[in-house]
Formats: structure tokens, sequence, C-alpha cells
């Protein structure tokens, strides 16, 4: 079956909001939404196809532009590439060239618009900071409480609260504060029993790599609604996140941590290999920091998560 290889761009105004297309009636996978772009024809860059594709669909011109992610993905009838790059700068006021409806909506809000099902890992890329913050072990809740709100001050909006030492009961108690601090201003991600998922509607599922292994055959134990995640450190995991359906991952260790030393770093080269098969946003760990962003997205990473690396310092709590 032949492959058909598709730029596209999530186009990010200076607000903050990704401009979307919907697709006419008689094209394929009509009447649905998409991020503008198209086919990459024989002798093109990505680069120079999506420019020329932005053009005539929408009369503009990008002048700053970065891969985000590619996805593979086999409908009945074909199999496509879609290269998607975010533009983040351009020229000329974009209109629907081709008579195209076209929606300038906040990131949040593209989970309420109907994507081809190939769209699916782009929209959640699209909605995906570049920053991953787990919370550190051996806080008590106060210490938690101080980080978390420093760290939304700062500007993070994805936080994983991680406390492996603490009681369920305490844990718990922390997630519904903590909950409460982020309404508004960041996604929180818990982790805990499978059981707890009722009791905490507007956070997300960050699985451990014994919960994936455990329950990936029993497919994505909540709605799409709600982000889902899990912890991978090799191929095996990361096809069984692909299994459960899962939004994203973390791949780690990419290098030596202080925090698990034994462990077998991935190294650079690995980490690339592996995520040219993974459709969905990754976030890499281990090792890894701000200044490691720009190498993590070379390798095709949605960005870096990190503990030490994200969580303020003790001057800024003070």
């Amino acid at each position: 079956m032949k492959v058909v290889h598709v730029a596209a761009a999530v186009i990010r105004g200076a607000d903050g909001r990704v401009l979307i297309a919907k697709r006419a009636d008689d094209q394929h996978q009509g009447g649905l939404w998409e991020f503008p772009g198209g086919k990459v024809e024989a002798g093109e860059t990505v680069e120079t196809a999506l420019a020329r594709e932005l053009n005539e669909e929408l009369g503009i011109q990008p002048t700053r532009a970065r891969p985000l992610i590619q996805v593979r993905h086999d409908y009945p009838d074909k199999r496509v590439l879609l290269d998607v790059w975010e533009v983040s700068a351009f020229s000329g006021e974009p209109y629907g060239a081709e008579g195209q409806p076209l929606a300038w909506v906040s990131p949040r809000q593209l989970s309420d618009y109907e994507f081809p099902a190939a769209n699916r890992p782009l929209v959640a890329a699209a909605r995906l900071p570049e920053h991953y913050l787990i919370t550190p072990e051996d806080l008590d809740g106060p210490e938690l409480l101080r980080g978390v709100r420093a760290a939304l001050a700062s500007g993070i909006c994805l936080i994983q609260l991680r406390a492996p030492s603490m009681f369920d009961a305490q844990y718990r108690d922390l997630a519904v504060d903590i909950q409460g601090l982020c309404a508004g201003k960041a996604q929180l991600m818990l982790k805990g029993p499978l059981e707890w998922l009722g009791d905490f509607p507007a956070a997300g599922w960050h699985l451990t790599a014994t919960q994936l292994r455990k329950y990936a055959a029993m497919g994505r134990p909540l709605p799409a609604q709600r982000w889902l995640a899990a912890s991978c450190h090799d191929a095996e995991e990361l096809a069984l996140a692909a299994q459960m359906d899962v939004d994203f991952v973390t791949l780690s260790p990419v290098q030596a941590t202080q925090t698990h030393p034994d462990a077998q770093a991935l190294g650079w080269d690995l980490t690339r290999e592996l995520l040219q098969n993974v459709n969905r946003p990754v976030y890499l760990l281990g090792g890894v920091g701000p200044d490691d962003l720009s190498r993590a997205r070379q390798v095709g990473a949605q960005g870096v998560a990190g503990i030490r690396a994200f969580w303020p310092s003790s001057a800024t709590l003070a």
C-alpha cells in the first residue's frame, strides 16, 4: 500500500490559539476539522511543501517553524505519514483561500472538534506543553504545596504528583489540595490504583510501567476527554502504551541520573531510534533538563520531563 506523505502545521497565534480548518465534504474524511497542510510532492523537503501548502490554502508564509511530531496511520484505503510542524510566526493574514472555514481555538478547545482518526496524536501534541514537572520524593504536604504554587507561578502547566513514600490517605488528601491549585492553570496527573480514577474526575492519570504491563491488554481505562500517560523504558513498554491508547508517555532514563544510578541509560542515539515508531507525544526523562529541550526535539520528542530540573529552588520557596 502506498504511503502518502503529508506536511501539516500547528499554527499558533500570538495569543496562543491554534488555527484549524474544515475539510470540504467531498474530500477524504470530509466535514472533519484538520491542521492545514497537504501532500509533500516528489523532490520537495517537508519545509518547502509546508510553505507552499500554507501559501496556497491560507495566503501566509511561515517565518518560524520547527518539527513537532510524526504520526503514521493506516486507513482502510491508504497509509499516511503526517509530518507535523509547529508554526509560531508567519507573514500575512490567514484566510480560507480555497473557501474552507477556519477557526482560531485555544489548545484546550481542540478536543471539542472532530478530527480524522490520524489527527488524535496531533491534537495531543498541540495541547501539551514542552515541560512536564514531576514532584520530588520525600517532601511533606506543605512543602509540596509551596513548590506547586511556585511552579504554577513560573508558568509550569503540566504536573505529575509523585509521592511514593506517602500513605494512600495522605496522597489522596494532598491530591485534592493540589487539584484545587491547578484548576484553570495546569493539568494535574496523578499516580495510584486505577480504583481511584472516579474520585478525581478533573485529573489525568500517569501509569507506572508495572501498571502498563498489567493492564495494557484491557485497553484504555479512561474516556478520551481525560489525559492518560505511562512511564516507558524500552520498545516493549512503548508498544504496550500504544496498545493501551495512552495520550503521551515518558521515556527514561535518557542519561545517567542521581535518583537511579544503576539504571542503564538509553543514550541519545537509541532514544532517537525508539521515537521513530511512537505515534504519540513523548517526554524524555532522566538526566535531562530545560537546556536539553532543543536536542530532545531534534530526536522527535514533545519535550522534557524532570524533577530537580523543574522544581522551584529553595530560594524561590523561601
